[in-house]
């Protein structure tokens, strides 16, 4: 059975890794989204790609969910005492990440050859891929005006009121080399509980890529558990942008997308609500700590679309 995840962020890493601890190697491709990748001194950072790789490599910090585990910040600290930018900090291991990155991407490499040469290397035996890579921004739109994606969310820590969300440079931008091909050949579709504006809207963004997925075929797991967002900002920008924040407002929000939705057992209230968009539901734990709750649920929502779709 073929698998396609959607990804992004720690949420999407986490039922990543449930995922391919659940499937042979060869059978998951992850997609993840690039639309808050950015450059930081002159460095091209992958916040998302790199959240779910060192998740799969087995790197990622058990505690931040993102980032380096055993992290040092020597180099950081040193920015700072010269009075430098140290709003967005960055590890020492992870600085090595971005380095090598850049001069890659420097020389002309696509970003979709670097990440599978990292993977290989760090010995992650599944298929991750960019969802583009062509420059293609996440940019917030909020009453302060337009900020590009890192500025809102870890310099001005989410504070600014959401108005909406654009994609620069989205219109023009292509899918990554593989990713239409497992779409086409996926037997389940997984958008994972990532935050919908900014993690799995972006990817849905570049042509072709959601007219690729096959709705009978694709599920989606809610990242808001009794109208908050177990990580991030997802919850507050629903209500600003004048949507109670819910699980259910999370499907009608991937109606056209998915047939099947996952949400927690603390929202079984909103099932018939869900079922009345057309959605297959699925009502189960989602919550995930570690690897046990990650591969429990993966295999949950593959039986739950399997079941309906043989």
């Amino acid at each position: 059975m073929k698998v396609v995840a959607l990804a992004g962020g720690v949420g999407g890493a986490k039922l990543a890794e449930g995922l391919a601890n659940a499937l042979p190697a060869g059978n998951l491709t992850i997609i993840v989204n690039t639309g808050d990748d950015f450059e930081h001194f002159g460095l091209h950072i992958s916040p998302d790609l790199d959240t779910v790789c060192y998740t799969l490599a087995g790197f990622a910090s058990p505690d931040a969910g993102w980032g380096r585990a055993d992290e040092t910040w020597a180099a950081m600290d040193n920015v700072g005492r010269l009075g430098g930018p140290i709003w967005f900090r960055l590890g020492d291991r992870d600085l090595g990440t971005h380095l090598e990155r850049t001069r890659r991407l420097k020389e002309g490499q696509p970003l979709s050859d670097i990440v599978r040469d990292f993977s290989r290397l760090w010995g992650i035996q599944q298929l991750v891929l960019p969802m583009t890579d062509d420059p293609a921004r996440t940019l917030v739109q909020t009453k302060d005006g337009d900020l590009a994606f890192q500025e809102y969310f870890v310099r001005r820590r989410c504070e600014p009121a959401v108005t909406g969300f654009k994609l620069e440079g989205g219109n023009s931008a292509r899918p990554a080399p593989g990713v239409l091909e497992a779409l086409a050949r996926a037997d389940q579709i997984v958008v994972c509980p990532s935050n919908p504006w900014v993690s799995i809207g972006p990817i849905l963004s570049v042509p072709g890529i959601q007219s690729a997925i096959d709705p009978e075929k694709a599920v989606a797991v809610s990242p808001i558990i009794g109208g908050r967002a177990v990580r991030g900002p997802a919850a507050k920008m629903f209500a600003e942008m004048g949507f109670q924040p819910t699980a259910a407002a999370v499907a009608r929000q991937y109606q056209r997308v998915v047939t099947h939705f996952v949400l927690d057992t603390e929202d079984s209230v909103l099932e018939s609500e869900i079922s009345n968009l057309g959605m297959q539901v699925l009502v189960t734990r989602t919550i995930m700590g570690g690897l046990p709750d990650r591969l429990r649920l993966a295999k949950s929502v593959l039986d739950f679309v399997g079941h309906h779709h043989p």
